[in-house]
């Protein structure tokens, strides 16, 4: 067998082995950062905090910096028309609505916002993590309308029929991080679940203090 061959196999070997180490997969591959803001609004939201932090990473790979051609904006992918109504349904006055579309680049008010919004498609598609994402990626109108056309149920679970592509792909590898960051960080302690959203929403509208 030659020798070059021998030593890519090796090569090989040793790098699976390296990146299979938990604490190198948590600094190179899956890293943890703004873990305390992530924990904090997934806490008040009541949303699963690595689905949040999944979502994060496939959205801009933890860039502060990151503007789609669509205008999307930041660390979780705000765009500003959804800022806006997510800011009006967090019962923010117009001085600090303004403020904070202008600052949407800012960690701390892209996460608010961006875990807020997740917690609100997770109650809206009953805590269907598939139909919740797609709608993060496509838009609750579309995920609606390929619901009705297609006969999906709230149970729907099959990625595969997603009819974007560029969706399906998001999905899959949002779920895909999650089930990583899960198994990475979770230490024995109990994700956190979507349950009474519906509570919430409503105490969002009667400006709940934040």
């Amino acid at each position: 067998m030659p020798k070059k061959f021998l030593i890519i196999c090796a090569v090989m070997l040793a790098m699976y082995f390296f990146t299979s180490v938990p604490a190198v997969q948590k600094k190179f591959l899956y890293p943890f950062p703004y873990r305390t803001t992530v924990e904090n609004y997934s806490a008040r939201w009541k949303v699963d905090k690595f689905l949040a932090i999944a979502v994060m990473k496939v959205e801009s790979n933890f860039s502060e910096a990151a503007h789609s051609q669509s205008g999307a904006v930041g660390l979780m992918q705000i765009m500003p028309e959804t800022a806006a109504w997510i800011a009006y349904s967090l019962g923010e006055d117009s001085d600090e609505i303004a403020a904070d579309i202008k600052n949407l680049r800012d960690p701390d008010t892209n996460i608010r916002y961006g875990t807020w919004y997740l917690a609100e498609l997770e109650d809206e598609f009953h805590g269907n993590d598939v139909l919740a994402l797609a709608a993060y990626n496509a838009g609750r109108g579309n995920v609606r309308d390929w619901m009705e056309q297609n006969h999906w149920s709230e149970n729907f679970s099959d990625v595969d029929k997603i009819p974007y592509a560029e969706t399906r792909d998001y999905v899959k590898r949002v779920l895909h991080c999650r089930e990583k960051y899960s198994e990475l960080y979770s230490a024995h302690e109990l994700i956190a679940t979507p349950i009474a959203l519906h509570e919430l929403r409503f105490a969002r509208l009667k400006n709940l203090s934040l």
